[in-house]
């Protein structure tokens, strides 16, 4: 696929820039006390978005997977893959995705492993959610795809993948967004006790840390759901439909096992494959991003939300942004500044 746009193609995407600004940060600014890199920006509070389904999914094997992937845009477009997290899924995307090919991209939005209909080729493979194993999923997806080169972009383990793939494959990718900074997981670090505030974000966690967390999560996982996303977007406004068109997601055979692998592997609790070793231990001494890439914090981010303890992460081109007024789910919640962030890093590769 072609990654090259040519002079028609550059104007259209510079006009079409310009429009997702002119929809919802025209009150943008440089932030006070801070980098010039970093800017603020105002949001209104977010509503359910205008697109509420992507067409038809397509499915396609790809190393251990049957992916499931919504694909919007023109064919010989470049590239944007947009990553989810949890408990979300690819309708984080649905207003994004739409903005993007527009201005002339494809984007590609796939299910990770263990939700929608994404499913393991075999049943003999282990249901495993460490850090490495879901970027392979996505590299996989590109060779699949034929995909040499694509903008990654993404939020929670969504950023954490994207952040992996530009990390150790960065001829891969073309430039990164990543929500939240640089959240290339350490276990040793994770080992480490948080004051006690920070603790309690972390509830869910050390729930999912016991049988009784696997059983509660299995039992309930709809309402548990639905109270993170309250918890962690609480000026989000969603309504019933919107959640529930990403809660069929959690259905999935595979997805309790993903979750708890997941964040039991976080806590050290439970053991990875040694068949990705070699790279967890790159990825434990936590390599520079090279790539050109943005970076966006929320309210979500609190006292990070300023970008400082990650910002030496990035020895490309590199800027921040701080959108006030919303929460985790940023491209769902703020999807014309997501937008906006995906075109102008693509600029910084010009």
């Amino acid at each position: 696929m072609s990654e090259h746009i040519n002079h028609h193609r550059r104007r259209f995407l510079g006009t079409a820039a310009k429009s997702i600004a002119a929809a919802s940060l025209g009150v943008i600014r440089p932030a006070r006390a801070q980098s010039s890199k970093t800017q603020q920006a105002d949001v209104p509070p977010p509503k359910p978005g205008s697109h509420s389904s992507f067409g038809p999914i397509k499915q396609i094997d790809a190393g251990l997977l049957n992916i499931g992937y919504a694909e919007v845009g023109p064919t010989d477009g470049p590239v944007v893959i947009l990553l989810h997290g949890w408990p979300y899924d690819i309708h984080s995307y649905v207003d994004v995705a739409p903005l993007l090919a527009s201005a002339g991209y494809r984007a590609i939005v796939p299910y990770l492993r263990g939700y929608g209909t994404t499913r393991f080729l075999s049943s003999e493979t282990f249901r495993n959610g460490q850090q490495s194993a879901v970027a392979l999923d996505i590299i996989a997806l590109m060779d699949a795809l034929r995909i040499k080169r694509a903008i990654v972009a993404g939020f929670d383990w969504g950023s954490r993948t994207a952040a992996i793939i530009a990390a150790l494959w960065p001829e891969r990718c073309k430039a990164l967004v990543a929500v939240s900074g640089y959240l290339i997981t350490n276990l040793k670090a994770n080992l480490q006790p948080l004051p006690p505030a920070a603790e309690l974000g972390w509830w869910y966690q050390y729930y999912f840390a016991t049988e009784r967390g696997r059983l509660g999560y299995t039992k309930y996982r709809h309402d548990f759901n639905k109270l993170i996303w309250k918890s962690a977007s609480p000026k989000w406004d969603f309504d019933d439909a919107t959640y529930d068109r990403t809660a069929t997601s959690f259905d999935n055979p595979d997805h309790v096992s993903i979750v708890m692998h997941n964040y039991r592997w976080r806590l050290s609790l439970t053991k990875g494959e040694p068949r990705y070793d070699a790279l967890e231990e790159k990825l434990f001494q936590a390599p520079l991003i090279t790539v050109p890439a943005i970076t966006i914090a929320s309210d979500f981010d609190g006292a990070a939300a300023d970008g400082q303890s990650y910002a030496k992460k990035f020895s490309g081109k590199y800027s921040h942004r701080i959108l006030n007024g919303i929460g985790h789910n940023v491209p769902q919640e703020a999807p014309d500044a997501f937008a906006k962030a995906v075109v102008e890093v693509d600029g910084y590769t010009a």
